[in-house]
């Protein structure tokens, strides 16, 4: 479900329930993600059961800075941002040919400057094709992917360099997002286009934010670490029965 961060806010406009639908409650999982949970205790067959939330969003475009001079890397991350230092699915940070290029391309450079030769160096090696998601390593090897190709090796790169980065999603794309911090020790979070025409540390772009990050926990799917929070049901049948189930997500 779509959340509030700085550029975005979110207000439910109405909940519409089904006589079948026992419970529709929200819950936040770890880094901002918000879920809401539909509870369906039985349907008989030839029945159905729904649960619609209308949601007025307002989003803001994102400008760059007039100055990043003063702006720099964090130099003690707090806990919340080590979570986006690290290896995530298909962002393989400690990867030796992903930490080569991001030293590389840094250089001696600081601070945006460290970031935005990083950015140009990954849009250099990597052309835009779309395909099967294959994540950064591979997209580097083969020198082509599509937004979350682009996405990931970008995020690997900066996380490699110690540059805390995490991929944003919005309707059918992603882009990545990075941290730094001014003199005071103040941090933001600016965003950049990976794929398609260049914006970096800015997003003109305004389509509704699903998520922010790359590695969630679900507490209904314990096992596994995932990339995105996708719709997910888990339930039982009797009989022959099948439940016909469709998630559906539409702007007005």
């Amino acid at each position: 479900m779509p959340a509030d961060w700085p550029e975005q806010k979110v207000r439910v406009v109405s909940e519409e329930l089904s006589p079948g639908v026992r419970n529709l409650r929200y819950r936040m999982l770890a880094a901002g993600v918000k879920q809401a949970v539909v509870d369906i205790p039985d349907i008989a067959a030839g029945e159905t059961a729904k649960a619609v939330v209308t949601f007025e969003i307002e989003r803001a475009s994102i400008l760059a800075p007039a100055h990043t001079s003063h702006l720099k890397l964090p130099e003690k991350p707090d806990r919340a941002l080590r979570a986006f230092l690290g290896p995530s699915p298909y962002i393989e940070s400690r990867h030796a040919k992903i930490v080569k290029l991001a030293k590389e391309a840094a250089g001696d450079l600081e601070g945006w400057s460290r970031v935005e030769a990083i950015y140009d160096a990954v849009r250099e090696k990597v052309e835009y094709r779309e395909g099967k998601l294959k994540g950064a390593a591979k997209a580097l090897a083969e020198g082509s992917g599509d937004c979350e190709e682009l996405s990931c090796l970008f995020i690997a790169a900066c996380r490699s360099q110690g540059i805390p980065a995490r991929t944003v999603w919005v309707e059918g794309h992603c882009y990545p997002e990075f941290y730094l911090v001014d003199p005071a020790g103040n941090g933001w979070w600016f965003p950049c286009q990976a794929a398609g025409t260049r914006a970096f540390g800015a997003m003109p772009d305004c389509l509704p934010i699903l998520q922010k990050g790359d590695a969630f926990r679900d507490p209904d799917r314990p096992a596994e670490t995932l990339r995105y929070v996708s719709e997910f049901v888990r339930g039982s049948s009797t009989g022959d029965g099948r439940p016909r189930v469709r998630f559906i997500r539409e702007g007005g």
